[in-house]
């Protein structure tokens, strides 16, 4: 009898240190350099982004936030990397709706998109531009589509990884305009506008980050913005939608941590992204790049990348887009 109640002691007082150790930690947060990953190429929406933000966080927070990207699989070798990571709040993700296209695309993943992570907040909204050479012989999307319908598969257009959001705003529009084209995927950055300006490719899917530059400089010729209406950072890039009716296609940006991260971290990492997405000089630099800045609680996040999920599961069946 003394023998288990000696045993049980023991067990509570484990239990205590556990709890007390944890505290403390949290009390101590953050007391080194933070690590912010994302999955893509330098240059890149995401790495964009993720150096603003995470430059306002390190002022908040009074310690370094470094940006490192670990690119490849649609961005999801950096959501690997950060499921397994310590649930410290040391290593964070700036996570981008190719969370939500990968899981709805990929029938297995070494990761559950939802349940292995700690929401933090949203960061931004945006939509996607389809985007040509300035001297393209396409002067609209309509002008494409017919030389698609007339020749399919010898149009190429680009995307930041297999399963990513821009990949599917290709593939939507394939199935949606009842023509072939082909897919070619890069880990991001500046490779597909390289290329595109190289002629190396006929179609540019991408982020308002890299297209609005090119748009203003007269590089690129816009045929289509993904959102629903014009979106006011590019009035003069008509909607996909004027085009294929019913086409639509909008996504975000926002942080996350491993699960199992202590409430009071997770607590203090949200209302600290909150207070940088305020900051005067953080909101216009994001603004100016064509984002919608916008913060959530970590539940509002969670909820809305379960509905994404859902929605592009229901999309890439409706489309008979192939599961990878």
């Amino acid at each position: 009898m003394r023998e288990r109640v000696s045993r049980a002691a023991a067990a509570v007082a484990m239990l205590l240190s556990v709890i007390a150790g944890t505290t403390a930690r949290a009390d101590d947060y953050p007391s080194r350099p933070v690590t912010l990953v994302h999955g893509f190429g330098a240059g890149g929406n995401a790495d964009a982004i993720a150096r603003i933000v995470g430059e306002g966080l390190s002022r908040r927070l009074g310690k370094p936030v470094i940006v490192e990207a670990r690119t490849g699989a649609g961005g999801n070798i950096a959501s690997e990397h950060v499921a397994k990571a310590a649930p410290d709040g040391y290593t964070l993700i700036m996570l981008t709706g190719g969370h939500a296209t990968s899981a709805a695309l990929y029938k297995k993943l070494p990761f559950d998109p939802v349940d292995d992570f700690q929401m933090i907040s949203t960061v931004v909204y945006f939509p996607f531009v389809l985007a040509v050479k300035a001297d393209s012989r396409f002067h609209t999307l309509a002008d494409l589509i017919a030389e698609a319908r007339a020749k399919p598969d010898t149009l190429t257009f680009s995307s930041v990884g297999v399963g990513s959001t821009q990949h599917l705003v290709g593939e939507l529009l394939t199935s949606m305009a009842g023509i072939k084209m082909i897919h070619v995927p890069y880990k991001g950055g500046g490779a597909p506008i390289n290329d595109l300006l190289g002629g190396q490719i006929d179609l540019l899917s991408d982020t308002l980050t890299i297209t609005a530059p090119q748009l203003a400089a007269g590089t690129i010729r816009g045929l289509g913005v993904t959102s629903r209406e014009p979106w006011p950072s590019i009035p003069n890039v008509p909607p996909i939608a004027a085009t294929v009716p019913g086409y639509e296609v909008k996504s975000w940006l926002g942080i996350a941590a491993p699960k199992n991260v202590p409430q009071p971290i997770v607590d203090q990492l949200n209302r600290e992204v909150r207070a940088v997405l305020e900051m005067p000089d953080i909101k216009v630099k994001l603004e100016n790049m064509g984002n919608e800045v916008r913060g959530s609680s970590p539940q509002e996040m969670r909820g809305m990348i379960a509905s994404e999920i859902t929605r592009w599961r229901q999309v890439i069946k409706d489309a008979g887009i192939p599961q990878q």
